[in-house]
């Protein structure tokens, strides 16, 4: 079954999620994407964009490329800039990263956040009860070593709060069309 890829206008098989790292590092191979390429992935608008570079809400392109982190980050505000306000998406990811524009303070990398939350989406009709996101969440983070006490505590709550207001993007949008067609 095909399935959008939060965030991204793009679509994979749902069974090859456990490999979307693949996706996005074949995406990135020639030392990251151009503005028009994260454009075409995401549907923004490349001023929106350049917008969070100057608000600090990610690091500024090197040499006019975005790295697979920074494309995750742009990922992650267009997903959830739909249900949260931009204040609130800023300190959610400062919540996990410090300082958005900087990268030293992050105690967890962008890609890999964004990666952990696609299979946790992947798999949302599953974790309808708290048991069973709880259990995700635990096999989601078995792998994952805190830089600083506390830290894993701080990914787990970002995750949920992630995966909360995707599924509640696209309750929204399920409204919506429904309205629409009264």
């Amino acid at each position: 079954m095909q399935w959008r890829i939060p965030g991204t206008l793009l679509e994979i098989q749902q069974d090859k999620v456990d490999h979307i790292e693949d996706v996005f590092a074949s995406m990135t191979m020639a030392g990251g994407m151009v503005l028009s390429q994260v454009t075409n992935i995401t549907g923004l608008e490349p001023h929106a964009i350049h917008n969070w570079v100057k608000r600090g809400f990610l690091p500024s392109p090197q040499q006019k490329r975005y790295s697979l982190g920074q494309v995750c980050r742009i990922i992650q505000i267009n997903m959830l800039k739909n249900v949260l306000p931009m204040e609130r998406i800023v300190g959610l990811l400062g919540y996990v990263n410090g300082e958005l524009d900087k990268e030293e303070d992050d105690i967890i990398d962008d890609a890999r956040l964004y990666f952990l939350f696609v299979r946790l989406a992947a798999r949302a009709k599953q974790l309808d009860d708290p048991d069973s996101l709880e259990e995700a969440l635990n096999e989601a983070l078995k792998d994952y070593t805190e830089p600083v006490p506390g830290a894993k505590e701080r990914v787990e709550k970002t995750l949920r709060i992630m995966l909360i207001s995707w599924v509640a993007a696209k309750m929204r949008s399920a409204a919506e069309e429904l309205l629409e067609n009264l």
